[in-house]
């Protein structure tokens, strides 16, 4: 018996680090990371400040494992839409922007947490990290472009991280408290596609790589 009780705790345990984990992704969801205090947190969680502490040292570990969260999934996504299923890497390199563009403008208050909200230094280390993420998207998908003839020679890495930063800091003013959020439907829609032609103009796509043609051996 003693180790089904084990287990129960063990089982319960991971259910409130679950629940506290939601509270605080949603609360940065709704109020970016300076209002996901540790209080703030256990209130929609349901549960005490002392338990919130006993799974996370601090507000810093707590808001990194939801950043962590957070950015991989978003990072999943863009992944998804510029992996190399058929179409052309220029096709797929300006369909990954479209989703990063589309994704953060639908959730302002997040996406400008995890991309420019002044946080704590742990939060930072995983802010970083899922910008080389983003930035090695890109670069395979150039990379596979060049090899294939669609894209002339490029630096794939160079050039993927200095794509991926201009992304994020054309979308800074819009996401941010003080933007003006891209102003309605038609602002965003003119944002989203001056994003898109940022991306293949970055790459100097040649003009065949808009169909699905593939350069001559």
């Amino acid at each position: 018996m003693p180790y089904r009780a084990t287990e129960r705790t063990e089982r319960r345990k991971a259910e409130t680090k679950e629940r506290i984990l939601a509270a605080a992704l949603a609360q940065v969801a709704e109020g970016g990371y300076a209002s996901a205090s540790v209080e703030a947190v256990a209130r929609r969680a349901g549960v005490a400040t002392g338990t919130v502490y006993r799974h996370f040292h601090s507000k810093g570990d707590l808001v990194a494992e939801v950043f962590r969260r957070a950015s991989q999934r978003e990072l999943d996504v863009v992944a998804n839409v510029a992996a190399d299923d058929g179409r052309p890497a220029a096709e797929r390199i300006a369909a990954a922007a479209e989703a990063f563009a589309r994704r953060a403008l639908a959730g302002p208050t997040l996406a400008w947490a995890l991309l420019a909200e002044p946080v704590d230094p742990a939060v930072e280390a995983e802010r970083l990290a899922f910008r080389r993420g983003y930035r090695d998207v890109f670069a395979q998908a150039i990379e596979q472009g060049i090899e294939a003839g669609e894209l002339p020679p490029h630096d794939p890495p160079t050039l993927a991280a200095a794509l991926v930063g201009g992304l994020g800091e054309a979308l800074v003013g819009p996401l941010s408290p003080a933007g003006n959020g891209a102003s309605g439907r038609r602002g965003r829609e003119a944002l989203v596609a001056a994003l898109v032609q940022f991306s293949l103009s970055a790459i100097r796509s040649k003009e065949h790589s808009h169909g699905h043609s593939r350069a001559h051996a």
